[in-house]
C-alpha cells in the first residue's frame, strides 16, 4: 500500500516536471510568450494545476450555454481565461494577447500529450 502510494507522488511529481519543461519549452518557441525562468515556469505549472481544479470548473459550469452552442470551442476561451489568471498572480509570466494564449495552450497540451504517453510517468 505505502509503495502504491510513493508511485503516485512520484508520478505528480514526475507529471508536474514535464509540464514544466512542456511550459519553459513552448515559451521558448513563443515569442508572445515569456517565462522569465525555469522556476518561474515551474511555479506557472503549479498554479496552473491549482487553476485547472480550482477556477476552471466553475468557468465550464458559468459558460455552458456558450459551449454548448459553440460544440465546445468556447472551451478554448475557457483554457486561455485560466492562462489569464495565472499571469495575473505569477511575476515573470507574461502573455501578448488572446491568440498567443489560445496557441500556448494548443501547444503546452499537445507536447504534454506527447510525453505523457501510457507506460512513462
Amino acid at each position: 500500500m505505502a509503495n502504491q502510494q510513493g508511485n503516485r507522488s512520484g508520478g505528480m511529481l514526475g507529471k508536474l516536471l514535464i509540464n514544466t519543461i512542456s511550459i519553459f519549452a513552448v515559451s521558448y518557441i513563443l515569442s508572445g510568450i515569456q517565462i522569465d525562468s525555469f522556476v518561474t515556469a515551474l511555479i506557472v505549472a503549479v498554479v496552473m494545476a491549482v487553476l485547472n481544479v480550482t477556477l476552471k470548473p466553475l468557468l465550464i459550469l458559468i459558460t455552458i450555454p456558450l459551449t454548448v452552442i459553440t460544440f465546445g470551442l468556447f472551451l478554448l476561451v475557457v483554457n486561455v481565461l485560466v492562462l489569464y489568471a495565472a499571469e495575473f498572480l505569477i511575476g515573470g509570466f507574461h502573455i501578448a494577447g488572446f491568440w498567443w494564449a489560445l496557441l500556448f495552450s494548443i501547444l503546452v497540451s499537445l507536447v504534454n500529450s506527447i510525453l505523457f504517453k501510457p507506460g512513462r510517468v
